[in-house]
């Protein structure tokens, strides 16, 4: 509810009890001061999606073009074409050979109309599919920059199999015998995020979000409101913070204090610096192995035990 909305209320309330002969200063003391602490949970947590959400925020081929060396895109899902919401290629971290996946959105009006927003059709996930698997093939670690709102919902995306597309992704990503390491560096939602959001180890940047829908959606679904989105962002828990209380994943990456985007090249050398740690470690293990622990992992989401 709104400020306006909710002095209303307690002034009626007030007003009610003086009617009726009662002191209820204690109470309502305590739900103005419950209100005020609910306030600022949402604008702390809205500050989160505005950073994640930042125009300048660095896109994963900012963060490939300065992590990766020698990086060679590859293009098309060798089914119906090329998807440039979704970008993935080859090259090098600290000498290791890699397979990098990621959502890209534009920088530009004239880039995010390209890319679609970072929205990938079908063909994107098919794609990142194709690109997981010829690293597998190969023996290369697989990294992926997650960013995006979601899957594209477009009525051409739905005749491709955009629900298909990505529950194959889902499955094979989950028993892809080798490394897999997954980013968050934006926005991380929903089926869209997941799509290639399945690792080994899951990591977000400290300004990135992640849930099952929008909070724009989420306000004019459950809360009946659209202008509500930073009372559903505060309820969905999508800040880092949140998600790693919740041990969806493994840690949160420091950013620059004002934002990724105020210092890039400080991000990815901390993005770049996790990656190789993991990396070391992750390569010596069994295939086999790794897909044991991934599965295992995968299925303690959603667990709850009570005492």
């Amino acid at each position: 509810m709104s400020d306006t909305q909710n002095e209303m209320i307690l002034s009626n309330l007030q007003s009610m009890a003086k009617d009726a002969g009662l002191d209820i200063s204690a109470e309502l003391e305590s739900i103005t001061k419950k209100i005020r602490e609910t306030q600022d949970a949402a604008a702390k947590t809205w500050k989160k999606v505005e950073l994640a959400r930042h125009p300048d925020r660095p896109r994963a081929l900012d963060y490939i073009n300065m992590i990766v060396d020698e990086f060679t895109e590859l293009h098309g899902d060798r089914f119906f074409g090329d998807d440039p919401a979704m970008v993935g290629g080859i090259g090098f971290i600290n000498g290791i050979p890699v397979t990098v996946i990621g959502n890209q959105k534009g920088r530009n009006l004239k880039e995010t109309v390209e890319r679609n927003g970072g929205m990938a059709n079908p063909e994107g996930y098919r794609k990142a599919l194709r690109l997981a698997k010829q690293a597998e093939k190969f023996h290369r670690p697989v990294i992926t920059f997650i960013d995006t709102q979601g899957a594209y919902p477009g009525v051409g995306a739905e005749e491709r199999g955009i629900g298909e597309a990505i529950a194959v992704n889902l499955r094979e990503f989950a028993r892809l015998k080798t490394p897999v390491i997954c980013i968050i560096i934006g926005e991380g939602g929903s089926g869209g995020a997941l799509g290639i959001g399945v690792g080994d180890k899951i990591y977000m940047l400290e300004n990135s979000i992640y849930s099952v829908i929008s909070p724009e959606g989420c306000a004019s679904i459950l809360l009946r409101d659209s202008s509500r989105a930073k009372d559903a962002a505060s309820m969905l828990k999508i800040t880092s913070k949140d998600v790693l209380d919740f041990k969806i994943i493994n840690g949160v990456i420091a950013e620059p204090a004002n934002g990724a985007h105020t210092d890039p090249k400080a991000t990815a050398e901390s993005l770049k610096s996790k990656i190789i740690e993991d990396l070391s470690d992750l390569i010596t293990r069994n295939p086999s192995v790794l897909v044991k622990y991934r599965n295992k992992k995968i299925r303690k989401f959603g667990c709850i035990t009570e005492d």
